[in-house]
């Protein structure tokens, strides 16, 4: 296929009409279930239904990645022109017949397009959910303090806003042939839009915020960020293919500090398996790639112990410092698993889902816990007098 095919629009209303079919069985499963409840309960079921899909939806942008599925069909939105491959067919075949083991088979066309598939449906459920925000609010009185709305709808909006930028990336990553930053950009903004879903399905009532010092509430911000880059890491690897550069564990081709190109690793700017110079990506940049990943797995996980000291003295919050445990387990044994089992398909997605759970715990925690404002010294100093005076 030329470059000038590569986006198509014409299978775009086919696409859509696709993605709202797929939506309504969604979209019917709450409705059923908030027949009795108002419409706070109906939007509130449909946020946390679309962010359970979402998360799915990350999952299975993983496994595409992780079959080499990316450019199953390598034109944008549909499949050589067709909103399915069953009408490209032929086109299939020949790319096929011409190269088996290529990135264009008919298996890969199909993961491929039901990805497309799905997150088409993921952006009509927050279509439907902006637009229920709306609704609610101004059948709120527009945000009064009579009827306060819980959750903004500006919430919903920019959801709805960043799951364009979503798609565009989706178009970028066919289009630009697993350009790397492009597709690690896309991967962030799975885990953008899971956050985005969490700070609209979890935000607590007011009663239930839990006040912490402001030492730990730092703590969490800067974890978080940790996180973030940690992540960002690790589709780095994924999206270069550098996570066999290193065989063994804890050593790296048997040494501890193995020869490593962080100029050409790091070159963001780059097709893939393209170097900084135009010339083919040295191993050693790959070896680079891998071992900054580890060195930031211990930072995270020096933070996380942290954090989750902290955690644990507190009462309210001690299960989040579970989960935490939980994840950084889950972590750790699926990165290992992929470095000695030579990356095996289960454990490569395994270890997104971990990074996406990692990514909704700690939004969860940003979203239930504020810095507690401490009480002024004058003000304990006078509060026994107060109390005499009053007995």
């Amino acid at each position: 296929m030329d470059s000038a095919a590569l986006v198509d629009l014409e299978p775009l209303a086919r696409m859509a009409l696709l993605g709202c079919v797929i939506a309504l069985g969604p979209l019917a499963w709450v409705w059923a279930r908030t027949r009795s409840g108002d419409g706070r309960d109906r939007l509130r079921a449909l946020t946390v239904l679309t962010l359970f899909l979402t998360f799915d939806l990350v999952l299975f942008g993983a496994f595409t990645r992780l079959t080499d599925s990316g450019l199953g069909c390598p034109d944008w939105p549909g499949c050589y022109g067709s909103a399915s491959p069953l009408g490209a067919r032929d086109e299939i075949q020949a790319a096929q017949s011409a190269l088996p083991t290529g990135p264009v088979t008919h298996g890969k066309a199909w993961v491929e397009m039901v990805h497309r598939y799905l997150a088409t449906a993921v952006g009509v459920l927050i279509t439907v959910m902006t637009l229920l925000s709306w609704q609610q609010w101004r059948r709120d009185g527009r945000g009064s303090s009579e009827a306060p709305t819980r959750v903004s709808p500006w919430w919903a909006t920019v959801t709805l806003l960043w799951v364009c930028v979503q798609g565009a990336f989706g178009a970028f990553t066919v289009t630009l042939k697993l350009y790397p930053a492009i597709v690690t950009a896309h991967l962030l903004g799975g885990l953008a839009l899971l956050a985005l879903l969490a700070a609209q399905a979890w935000r607590p009532a007011a009663d239930r915020v839990v006040g912490v010092s402001s030492a730990l509430r730092r703590s969490l911000v800067i974890v978080s960020l940790l996180a973030v880059l940690q992540i960002a890491l690790g589709a780095w690897v994924s999206t270069n293919y550098a996570v066999l550069a290193c065989s063994d564990f804890p050593t790296c081709q048997g040494r501890w500090w193995p020869t490593m190109d962080f100029e050409h690793g790091f070159a963001v700017l780059r097709p893939l398996g393209v170097g900084k110079d135009g010339a083919w990506l040295p191993f050693a940049a790959l070896t680079a790639i891998h071992m900054t990943h580890r060195l930031g797995a211990l930072l995270l996980l020096g933070g996380l112990a942290w954090l989750v000291w902290r955690l644990a003295r507190e009462p309210a919050l001690r299960r989040y410092a579970a989960g935490l445990v939980g994840v950084a387990a889950w972590q750790v044994v699926t990165g290992v698993s992929n470095v000695v089992l030579d990356w095996p398909l289960l454990a490569a997605v395994a270890h997104t889902g971990g990074a996406a759970a990692l990514v909704l715990l700690l939004t969860a925690l940003l979203l239930r816990t504020t810095s507690a404002r401490p009480v002024a010294a004058s003000s304990r100093a006078t509060a026994p007098l107060v109390t005499r005076r009053a007995s």
